[in-house]
């Protein structure tokens, strides 16, 4: 536990209370933070993929060394404020996390939450580490604001409220449209306004709820968020007993038929598109906010009323079965509405004297009181693994207490939108911290996502962070007292310390990592509840799961939030320019846990990166190809493993958890009213589903558009191909090879400027057929060389042909080869392409395969090489004839491209409205691995 000494006065706390005493965790006395690292100049450019136009540069950025090139950009891009170009534009990650925390360590020491000076230069220094090397990350509001001459705001989250008063509802867009303008979403509850079948005082009919959504909608579409070119975020909450409900629950299906019209009457109704604003809802996500009493109706197939809202009487009575398919088909049609249980989140709610939950934000993860705000910080959980595959309780730990007291600053310097959003945000300080790589520790671990293992160490993790958080919010109220809300709710908010506490020895771990992370779990509770009794808590809040979109990528994490990984092959860009497909890193870290040999290891990584899954993967026993279930592919995770992963960590956050269940295309009405049942039952807060393919107002990728014929170019302007022959004098190299015992000769000749342009091959007797057909076969191979097609081409197309003879070689680069020709092409890919584009290919040497088994990226292997050759170039002025231009949709940008061109078809997502790219789902939004923009709110 953290100790506390006496300050001097001007640093003591409120009422002359003792500041905390600092710790180190990352940093030596002495010695800077930045000082500890190698950093290195960067240039960034950044292009719009679909005309080629540069739509962000800046040269010359200074970042560590380790950061990967698409971190560099989006911090770059995002976060870096000033205008480009001038003197006053930040070049430096120094700077930018300079300007944050000095704004933390400055106010900490204002307030008096440091003992004393020294304390404050620890807490810089460890704040400034954890940081730069990418441990954890605040939320982008942060990044964007603090330390600026903006207005400080912090948070990501925001709840609204609105009576049934036309001022009331008028001030509700008002407030929407200033929460856009700054980045963020909101989110409310329309349960208050009354429903289009109860009369107005002058005695008219209401309009109803449904109906002042429209005119909130077309603000939102026209708000461009934070001055970006993405949507605007928000939730849209009303309870199931409001009398609109069914109106409510087919919005967005009714919406949905009239895009499906529009677009077979020739309309673009692309994301984005110039006639997709004719249409209705489209900006905000909806839930049904659902109760006890309507799911036991569900169950009992009863009899469910529905209420008038100023007089609560009865205005119909339905059938709780009926409602409830009506939303599971919606939700088919469209993936709207989500479901919120209100019982769930309200039986967990610390602050039940000042007010019920009655909304979220829009990503459903933060629930707390309306007219409130929560600002986020993610942990990058990958980063507590050692080498050894231990997880390091006490670093994590030491983590957690450090950002959970920077956080609670922030809320002292905060500035809000509203003044009703920080009157409450002051008096109830809510946070919420959490994870990101969750489902890449898992699989490094050997643990399958949707397994009893995998579900427990989650489990024992987020209880841990959640302990941990609020044992330090109480260790935080005894230096600066506990929130003002906090006297009133305190029997409320010691009951669920209580609940969580139970939840956590309810936990059954499976492995000595799960043990011990649970063991520190029950002692920090135990901390917790002690503490809390003495001083009361500073925050009414302390966790949730956010998407973690941009600053996922930030921090170099593989997954994102509570999500398993994507896929097990990943997009990665390069330092000098283009782009290539990689497994996963935490593929063969599973592999070496789960007790494969290195040579095992390298044959399954091999295999996945020419298949993208592991079925049928050599030497992989089939119980382990549940570790490396994904997200989507060949193996997806079923959606009741999502749900109940959910279920596993739900009893250990303070919010609820930002994740969207995906359901295949082929799912029912009868399976999403499972998933939403179930939800309740297993205790969870909130569900969103998606269901592939039902919607249609989205972008498809390049790849899955098509083209409209274009008239044939007049046959005299036709380009044709122009044969280059070789000198008669050019370098070659003669292989020797034996694949399955048969054995033979391949003669390889190259251009004197680099560049395969011949090649001949010697298989069996001369004279013999097969001799005659192998002269024919290279005849037409250096031919078609010497008229320009790539040698890429002929790899991409041999590569994985199987015939006899097939099976072992002599080649330590290709221990199996299916074919002769598989063989042969593997090795002219490996003698004569680019690391670059054999990446692509999924072709690797065995140091490679080697390197990517330790963790280490094969690239850096040839980063040298590569800078020779582009200085022989210039300097000889060496010309060459133009490759092809690749065709449009061919080369992926995205992981969802990569998942797209393993699975044949087009995925369901947008397309970065930025920069064009692919995006991926991060929780319930999505986020553009390009440039880092979301389509929600953190």
């Amino acid at each position: 536990m953290t100790e506390t000494v006496s300050g001097s006065a001007a640093r003591r706390g409120k009422g002359g209370r003792k500041g905390l005493k600092i710790e180190r965790i990352f940093t030596t006395p002495g010695v800077h933070p930045y000082d500890e690292m190698r950093w290195e100049r960067r240039d960034v450019v950044m292009t719009n993929w679909r005309d080629g136009s540069v739509n962000f540069e800046q040269r010359g950025v200074e970042f560590p060394d380790f950061w990967s090139l698409n971190a560099v950009n989006i911090v770059t891009s995002k976060y870096f404020r000033g205008a480009v170009g001038t003197p006053q534009r930040e070049w430096s990650l120094k700077q930018l996390v300079d300007r944050v925390v000095r704004m933390y360590v400055d106010t900490g020491l204002k307030e008096g939450y440091f003992a004393s000076e020294e304390d404050a230069e620890i807490f810089d220094h460890e704040l400034k580490y954890a940081l730069v090397h990418q441990m954890f990350s605040f939320n982008s509001p942060v990044w964007f604001n603090v330390g600026t001459r903006s207005p400080q705001q912090v948070s990501a989250c925001f709840i609204l409220s609105v009576d049934d008063t036309m001022e009331s509802i008028l001030d509700w867009y008002k407030e929407e449209g200033v929460i856009f303008k700054g980045g963020s979403g909101a989110g409310l509850n329309l349960s208050r306004i009354r429903s289009s079948r109860e009369l107005l005082s002058s005695g008219g009919t209401a309009s109803g709820p449904v109906s002042f959504m429209r005119g909130a909608d077309a603000s939102a579409g026209t708000i461009k968020s934070g001055g970006a070119t993405r949507r605007a975020a928000k939730m849209v909450v009303l309870d199931v007993d409001h009398p609109d409900i069914g109106e409510f629950i087919e919005t967005k299906a009714r919406e949905e038929d009239k895009i499906r019209a529009l677009r077979d009457a020739g309309f673009d109704m692309d994301l984005g598109g110039k006639d997709i604003g004719s249409v209705q809802y489209q900006n905000a996500n909806n839930s049904v906010r659902v109760s006890d009493e309507f799911m036991h109706a569900v169950e009992s197939d009863g009899e469910f009323a529905l209420r008038a809202r100023m007089t609560g009487e009865v205005v119909e009575t339905i059938k709780a079965k009926e409602l409830f398919r009506l939303m599971a088909k919606a939700a088919w049609e469209c993936a709207d509405p989500g479901i919120q249980y209100d019982d769930t989140i309200n039986d967990w709610h610390t602050n039940p004297e000042t007010g019920r939950i009655t909304a979220s934000n829009p990503c459903s993860e933060y629930m707390s009181l309306d007219n409130s705000s929560c600002n986020l910080a993610s942990i990058n959980l990958l980063k507590f693994l050692s080498p050894e595959d231990a997880f390091d309780v006490a670093r994590f730990t030491k983590l957690t207490e450090l950002i959970i007291t920077a956080m609670d600053i922030s809320i002292t310097f905060a500035d809000f939108p509203t003044e009703k959003i920080a009157q409450t945000t002051r008096d109830y300080r809510q946070l919420g911290i959490g994870y990101a790589n969750l489902g890449a520790l898992l699989m490094a671990t050997g643990h399958a996502y949707d397994s009893e293992g995998g579900r427990s160490l989650a489990a024992a993790i987020t209880s841990l962070m959640t302990g941990v958080a609020y044992r330090r919010s109480a260790e935080i109220a005894g230096v600066v007292g506990p929130y003002a809300g906090y006297a009133r709710n305190a029997e409320g908010h010691k009951r669920v310390m209580r609940k969580h506490a139970a939840a956590n020895d309810g936990v059954r771990t499976l492995d000595a990592m799960g043990k011990a992370i649970h063991a520190a779990a029950a002692k920090q509770w135990t901390d917790c509840l002690k503490a809390g009794e003495k001083n009361g808590y500073r925050n009414a809040q302390a966790s949730l799961l956010a998407p973690t979109g941009t600053i996922g990528l930030m921090m170099d994490c593989d997954t994102t939030g509570i999500e398993p990984d994507l896929a097990l092959m990943k997009f990665k860009k390069l330092v000098g320019g283009g782009s290539m497909q990689i497994v996963n890193h935490t593929v063969p870290r599973a592999l070496k846990q789960l007790g494969y040999q290195q040579e095992q290891i390298e044959a399954i990584v091999e295999y996945i990166s020419e298949h993208g899954h592991v079925v049928d993967a050599p030497g992989l026993r089939p119980e382990h190809y549940e570790v490396f279930d994904c997200a989507m592919g060949e193996r997806a995770i079923s959606p009741m493993g999502h749900v109940r992963m959910m279920a596993a960590v739900q009893p250990f956050l303070s919010g609820a958890i930002s994740k969207t269940v995906n359901m295949p295309e082929q799912a029912t009405i009868e399976d999403i009213e499972k998933v939403y049942f179930e939800g309740w039952r297993l205790g969870l807060k909130a569900l969103a589903i998606y269901r592939d393919n039902c919607k249609v107002g989205q972008p498809l990728s390049a790849a899955g558009k098509k083209e409209e014929p274009k008239a044939a170019a007049p046959a005299e302007t036709a380009p044709r191909p122009v044969r280059r022959r070789l000198p008669k004098q050019r370098p070659a190299t003669v292989t020797r090879f034996s694949v399955a015992g048969a054995e033979g000769y391949m003669t390889a000749s190259s251009y004197p400027d680099d560049g395969v342009g011949e090649v001949f091959l010697k298989l069996g007797k001369q004279g013999s057929t097969l001799a005659g057909v192998m002269d024919a076969f290279s005849m037409a191979i250096s031919i078609s060389l010497q008229y320009g097609v790539p040698l890429e081409t002929w790899v991409e197309k041999f590569t994985n042909m199987r015939f006899e003879p097939a099976g072992m070689t002599d080649d330590p680069d290709i221990r199996m080869a299916t074919s002769v020709m598989d063989y042969i092409f593997r090795r002219l890919a490996l003698d004569h392409l680019p690391y670059e584009e054999r990446a692509g290919l999924g072709i690797f040497t065995a140091e490679e395969r080697a390197m990517q088994a330790n963790g280490e990226d094969p690239a850096a292997l040839h980063a040298e090489e590569e800078v020779d050759r582009e200085s022989l170039a210039q300097s000889a002025e060496i010309a060459r004839p133009a490759a092809p231009a690749p065709a449009a949709g061919g080369e992926a940008r995205s992981s969802m491209e990569v998942i797209e061109s393993r699975q044949g078809r087009t995925a369901d997502a947008p397309l970065c409205l930025t920069c064009g790219t692919k995006m991926r789902p991060a929780g319930s939004c999505y986020v553009c691995e390009g440039c880092g923009s979301t389509s929600g709110c953190s």
